[in-house]
């Protein structure tokens, strides 16, 4: 190195040293610099003046040549050490190759070491096959973590050579242990030792991964193995395994009831394994108990969801809702006296999600309304045919006609809602409001086919042939129907009747009631034809007559019920007296004298008079009857004064407030002796005496039209008659 260093910059010349020949270079530098420093100093000598600057020059040239010296020391530095890395690489080779051949006879025994530990696993010695595996694996770890202190990578990947088998081995008794704890249920009754020994090694394993994790530097390969969890995750698979496969269902339910009653005696019999033997096997902080009833629990749990994905009947989704709810934690199974008290699934939630619990009985609601609908139709079409029959319904010990539909009905809802009770409160009220649904479209298409056999009679009054002994059946029926509601569902505060179902019940009543009307108005009606006629005016039977048709009538009625026969009856005076009030308006009579006003009013008079006996009779109140109009307008036609007819009018009216002006200018008519002036008095005060029709009042002007007025007949440029 100090033959590189910078040459001294001096007066003389010096010649160059031995080693200088082989620097052809620095020669010729040398040469340039002293002749550079020689011509300087030639023209300081010769120019005095510029001897005062001599020091300063003297100083930067010694700058100079240090700065040049360092230049070259670094040069020569760099160059030298590039032959120094591979030396030295070469160096930490052989020491990493000296410190692998120390351990070479170590190195060399583990192949028979592995035959060995092979042999011992095989032999199923799990304890000694794994002390020598621990051994190999602590003499592996040991060389491998002082060649990475060292810092001897090469030489690590030499020594996992040697140690290559043990994979092998770990992966060999790795796979006896998971097939001993999936044998474990079995084993802790038969073999517990090779058990035991099982969970011996897993704890092994897990404190040696502990240990490395807390104060190891260097993590060996493989680790952290993981036993214990491993443990766990083998013992929940070989449960669900073992019993949570999918049932074979058949269409009456069977095999999925055989396959939950597999299920709950081979959970209860392996609970039972697990606390009264295996957790005598296991560490106390494994709380083996604890996680087999929560494997159990939520296995379970999704094996019910994958069965409810299938389309279940009715019958396999009630039976689910029932052992999920009612079985599952009955001391027939999960509260089973031989599991408690440890054995506590309270704290797991509940099998069915409140979710998954909703849709399962909103499905279970649906397949029973399907079926409530089938048997309700067929009830009905069996119902259909028996109106078509040559004898009359059955009668009760009262003789009130009645068939078997309303008990059909009724026993067939009541029954799905007390079975819905036995599951939980809101199936039962899901079921309930179904219930009530369908009784609802079921009376719908009662009046469907009541209207078709009306349709039927029309066409033929001979059919049915007790047509009306049928529609006073189903009056029976709706009545029976409509009173047995409010025992369906078993709690009293919840038997409330939706008005839409009162509103059906109406419905079909009065649907009933409309046709037994049109079937004695078709036997009235040639009668009320006759009415207020001259014949009728002189003297006849008609109104008897028609009193003979009401009184057959009302003895056919009386094989319905009475709040019905009374509705009946009451209808039946109000159609008469509407139909003798429609005849009146029709003026087949004009009083053209006094004298026969005062017969038309007598025949009035006796006509309402023997009406209303037959009705008061038949148990219809004098003021329930709509007849007492006619006694009304007896008085108007028979009032002496027409002067006096304002006051009776606006009394009549007021009585009457849906009577139209139509109505009393045909009766003033009817009086033949009306004039103009006294007609327009009458008008004139009904117009400024308007009446509200009050809510309770039954109307019965309303539905009586007046027939208009015929034009007088004019010739041709001539005067009108």
């Amino acid at each position: 190195m100090s033959a590189l260093r910078a040459p001294e910059v001096t007066g003389g010349c010096s010649q160059p040293r031995g080693g200088d020949q082989e620097w052809p270079e620095a020669e010729k530098a040398e040469k340039l610099a002293r002749g550079a420093a020689l011509k300087w100093a030639s023209g300081v000598f010769y120019r005095p003046e510029k001897l005062e600057g001599l020091g300063q020059y003297r100083n930067r040239e010694t700058q100079r040549n240090s700065s040049i010296q360092s230049r070259l020391k670094s040069t020569v530095q760099s160059y030298l050490e590039g032959g120094l890395q591979q030396m030295r690489a070469l160096m930490a080779e052989h020491v990493q190759l000296a410190s692998v051949v120390q351990v070479l006879p170590q190195l060399f025994s583990v192949q028979e070491v592995f035959s060995h530990t092979l042999q011992l696993l095989h032999g199923q010695q799990l304890l000694e096959a794994h002390a020598e595996l621990m051994m190999m694996e602590h003499l592996r770890d040991d060389i491998l973590s002082q060649l990475h202190l060292r810092g001897f990578s090469s030489a690590q990947t030499t020594v996992l050579s040697y140690f290559s088998g043990l994979q092998e081995l770990n992966e060999t008794l790795a796979k006896q242990l998971w097939d001993i704890v999936g044998s474990s249920l079995h084993l802790v009754h038969e073999d517990p030792v090779l058990f035991v020994s099982a969970i011996r090694i897993i704890e092994r394993e897990e404190k040696i991964d502990d240990t490395l994790l807390l104060e190891a530097t260097f993590l060996p390969p493989g680790r952290p193995k993981g036993w214990r969890q491993k443990f766990y995750h083998v013992l929940q698979e070989t449960i669900t395994g073992s019993h949570f496969q999918a049932p074979r269902m058949d269409p009456e339910g069977s095999g999925l009831a055989r396959h939950l009653a597999a299920l709950q005696k081979g959970i209860v019999s392996e609970l039972r394994v697990v606390k009264e033997l295996m957790v005598q096997c296991v560490p106390s902080h494994y709380k083996i108990l604890s996680v087999c009833t929560a494997t159990f629990h939520q296995a379970l749990s999704s094996h019910l969801q994958d069965i409810l994905r299938e389309d279940l009947d009715k019958q396999a989704l009630f039976l689910l809702l029932e052992w999920a709810l009612c079985v599952y934690n009955s001391p027939e199974m999960m509260g089973h006296p031989d599991l408690l008290p440890e054995v506590d699934v309270s704290a797991l939630g509940p099998l069915m999600s409140p979710e998954l619990m909703d849709q399962t009985e909103r499905k279970y609601v649906m397949k029973v309304k399907a079926s409530v609908l089938e048997w309700m139709q067929r009830t009905l079409e069996v119902e259909f045919k028996e109106w078509f029959r040559e004898e009359e319904p059955e009668t009760d010990h009262q003789g009130f006609f009645q068939s078997a539909l309303p008990i059909i009905v009724m026993q067939m809802l009541k029954e799905n809602i007390q079975v819905a009770s036995l599951i939980t409160e809101s199936l039962q009220q899901k079921v309930y409001n179904m219930a009530l649904e369908e009784l609802e479209a079921f009376l719908g298409r009662l009046r469907e086919a009541i209207v078709q056999c009306g349709k039927e009679h029309q066409k033929d009054r001979s059919i049915p042939k007790y047509y009306m002994s049928y529609l006073l059946a189903t009056l029976n029926n709706n009545l029976a129907l409509s009173s047995s509601v409010s025992s369906l569902h078993p709690n009293t505060a919840s038997r409330e009747v939706p008005l839409s179902l009162r509103a059906a019940f109406d419905r079909t009543q009065k649907k009933a009631c409309q046709l037994l009307l049109e079937e004695l108005l078709l036997d009235l009606q040639p009668l009320c034809l006759q009415l207020h006629s001259r014949k009728w005016l002189l003297g006849s039977q008609l109104v008897s007559s028609m009193c003979e048709v009401i009184d057959k009538y009302a003895k056919d009625f009386s094989h319905v019920r009475r709040p019905v026969f009374m509705l009946l009856l009451m209808e039946t005076e109000l159609l008469v007296a509407s139909q003798y009030l429609r005849a009146l308006m029709q003026k087949k009579v004009v009083c053209k004298s006094e004298e026969e006003r005062g017969q038309l009013c007598a025949r009035l008079l006796l006509d309402a008079m023997q009406l209303r006996e037959l009705f008061c009779g038949l148990g219809l109140d004098q003021n329930q009857q709509s007849l007492e109009a006619v006694f009304a307008l007896q008085e108007l036609i028979c009032l002496k004064d027409p002067a006096l007819l304002s006051l009776e009018v606006l009394g009549f009216i007021t009585k009457y407030p849906d009577v139209s002006d139509e109505h009393i200018s045909t009766l003033l008519d009817i009086r033949g002796d009306v004039s103009k002036e006294v007609r327009h008095m009458v008008l004139d005060m009904m117009a400024q005496h308007p009446q509200v029709v009050p809510e309770s009042y039954r109307p019965i002007f309303s539905t009586i039209l007046v027939p208009m007025q015929e034009l007088p007949f004019c010739l041709r440029k001539g005067k009108c008659a």
